[in-house]
């Protein structure tokens, strides 16, 4: 029988998901068998990524964003009682899921309740620093102890000065065993022509989703070149409407989105941390909009806008002449790192 272990990302849009991607191909490739679990758009984008594989639904945390991004803290905040429970919930689901299927470990992206202490258990996250304004030192403080139920925590990034996460992932302060794994991008750069002037892609929760699309979507109806607008919307079917220069998707698989973006000059996205590893392994330009209120996504728009690598503009701010300078940066570039997956995966070979 092969050795199954349990990869379980949070949906929190879908950038957990997607990067956990190359993992699980990774774990096929050494002879492991894989079992997903998540909840909502992650788990959908998994299944269909990997429909062979074992899917389990854990309970969602059911995160969403204030409609005021005055009001996002406190919503959180009042999330919190029910955030509490379901990571309880979570833990009791999970013993059963390794009792019940022979779970020698486990691979949790940001999924607080998904470990045991007696299975090998494995955190991802880029964030050892968690910024949230003037409550950095306790959401860091927070987030730090739940890594610790982990036996190891894995950081998509180089420990070198030159690196993607800057100071969210690099810290000397946070004691335990932990690896830099180097950048993960389910995708490889293809050297095809460029047929789309601009594509935007859309992911998150909502509602600021679905105003980032409203907003762009009216922005760029008067724009005289070729677009391609993936909104971010699992659904059973792909489907794909015309409106005049503009192709627009409810989501891309893997393959046909690595293809659209290899054959395309400019990408408008949020500044998630997953996008821009992607980004940077298909050496592409960039435009950023953070999801407001995420200060890890303003921190990284700003970080590489600083950088001169790509420019970025609030979501109420945007309009199509921001796109003007846009030639005034270099774009984001891969840097050589092969992820060492044998390595890493011998936290669970056993005799």
């Amino acid at each position: 029988m092969k050795k199954r272990i349990l990869v379980a990302p949070l949906n929190w849009g879908l950038g957990h998901a997607t990067r956990c991607i190359p993992i699980i191909k990774a774990l096929l490739t050494y002879g492991f068998d894989p079992i997903l679990a998540s909840d909502g758009n992650a788990l959908q984008l998994l299944q269909k990524e990997f429909p062979h594989l074992t899917s389990i639904e854990l309970p969602s945390y059911s995160i969403t964003y204030a409609k005021k991004d005055s009001h996002f803290k406190l919503k959180l905040l009042m999330g919190a009682p029910k955030l509490i429970k379901t990571i309880k919930t979570e833990k009791k689901i999970t013993k059963t899921i390794i009792e019940n299927n022979n779970i020698i470990g486990i691979i949790s992206d940001n999924r607080f309740g998904v470990y045991s202490k007696k299975t090998p258990s494995v955190y991802i996250t880029h964030q050892l620093n968690v910024l949230s304004g003037r409550t950095t030192w306790l959401s860091t403080k927070i987030h730090q102890k739940i890594i610790k139920n982990f036996n190891v925590c894995w950081i998509p990034d180089t420990q070198k000065p030159f690196n993607l996460s800057g100071n969210l992932g690099h810290t000397h302060s946070f004691k335990m065993t932990k690896k830099y794994i180097g950048p993960l991008s389910r995708f490889k750069q293809q050297n095809l022509n460029i047929i789309n002037d601009i594509l935007v892609i859309l992911s998150g929760p909502e509602p600021q989703r679905t105003f980032l699309e409203e907003k762009l979507l009216v922005e760029l109806k008067n724009y005289k070149g070729k677009i391609v607008f993936v909104k971010g919307v699992i659904e059973k079917d792909l489907t794909v409407k015309v409106i005049d220069n503009m192709a627009v998707y409810n989501f891309m698989t893997s393959d046909l989105l690595e293809k659209t973006i290899n054959e395309s000059e400019l990408i408008i996205t949020r500044s998630g941390y997953t996008t821009v590893m992607d980004l940077a392994k298909l050496n592409k330009k960039a435009f950023f909009i953070p999801t407001p209120r995420q200060f890890e996504q303003e921190y990284l728009a700003k970080r590489l806008s600083d950088l001169k690598l790509a420019p970025s503009c609030s979501q109420e701010g945007f309009t199509l002449d921001k796109l003007k300078n846009i030639d005034d940066y270099n774009g984001l570039k891969s840097f050589d790192f092969e992820v060492d997956f044998k390595n890493l995966f011998s936290l669970f070979e056993r005799e």
